[in-house]
């Protein structure tokens, strides 16, 4: 069992910076990969970026390329989602995930979720 603690969440303007942090407890951490997902209202869940158990691979959706970077330290089992020139498109909840299998960039493949963050960037 892995418990999931999402932080790091808020209002800012168009053009800000957010850095989004999960801290994980329970199994080894570095046993998981880990994914950040966002879900805005009446929209599905979907993949903004996953990264690999020791942090070596990483994936992010076309929409967030260049603008955010995921990066982890199994040390402090903790995962991030640096959030740079944000948009008010990128609005949601950010949830963090935990995949036993490693990278994976679908919903089905993790079994892990914390309670989410709200993320807003008004314009």
């Amino acid at each position: 069992q892995v418990q999931l603690v999402e932080s790091g969440g808020g209002l800012v303007q168009a053009g800000g910076s957010l850095r989004l942090s999960c801290v994980a407890s329970g199994r080894t951490f570095s046993s998981y990969g880990m994914g950040w997902f966002r879900q805005a209202p009446g929209k599905e869940r979907d993949i903004v970026a996953a990264i690999s158990y020791s942090g070596g691979r990483t994936y992010y959706a076309d929409s967030v390329k260049g603008r955010f970077t995921i990066f982890r330290d199994n040390a402090k089992n903790t995962v991030y989602l640096q959030m740079n020139s944000l948009k008010p498109e990128d609005t949601a909840v950010y949830y963090c995930a935990a995949s036993p299998l490693g990278l994976r960039v679908g919903v089905l493949g993790y079994d892990y979720w914390g309670q989410g963050t709200q993320v807003t960037v008004s314009s």
